[in-house]
């Protein structure tokens, strides 16, 4: 691990720390969500899948991250996003399985960013969609033949994430 990719992971670290601090009890319901707020004004709440993908021919696993945001003078205001160690090798668009509560079943279109290692959503709609929910399981095609990628995510505590989020960008809820 470099210097600088360590000193930036005990930065942010020390900012979910103060966060937490300032939550107190108003974030007793977000334990398992991290809040970050970057200088460019993105407010964030991310939250670990609670299983493991496995990459590098099985040597290594690792959760991918649910990230909620919302940018106070930006559009779009919302937008959703995972984070992936493994590239997909989509350029633009790919095709997500989305399945709310085990039983709300439907695909649809995301972008793909950075490196192919991010999924994205933009909209209140995608947002707003989650906020009742209490489990969420997306699942992607990393390739051709490449195979499936599924994560699962408890979304315990995301209202009052989402609540939180839009105080801290002055806008309202979806």
């Amino acid at each position: 691990m470099s210097l600088g990719v360590f000193v930036e992971m005990r930065r942010a670290a020390a900012t979910v720390f103060f966060l937490a601090l300032g939550c107190g009890a108003a974030g007793a319901g977000t334990d398992n969500w991290r809040f970050d707020t970057g200088n460019d004004g993105l407010v964030t709440a991310s939250v670990y899948a609670t299983n493991k993908l496995i990459t590098g021919g099985g040597a290594l696993s690792y959760s991918p991250v649910l990230t909620i945001a919302c940018r106070a003078d930006g559009e779009p205001a919302w937008t959703e996003w995972l984070q992936l160690n493994d590239a997909v090798s989509a350029s633009r668009k790919i095709t997500m399985s989305v399945t709310i509560d085990g039983d709300n079943k439907f695909d649809e279109s995301w972008s793909v960013g950075t490196r192919g290692r991010l999924l994205m959503r933009d909209g209140a709609e995608a947002i707003k969609r989650l906020v009742p929910a209490n489990r969420l399981l997306l699942s992607w095609r990393f390739g051709l033949l490449s195979g499936r990628g599924q994560a699962d995510f408890d979304l315990a505590g995301l209202g009052e994430a989402v609540r939180q989020i839009a105080g801290n960008c002055k806008t309202d809820p979806p």
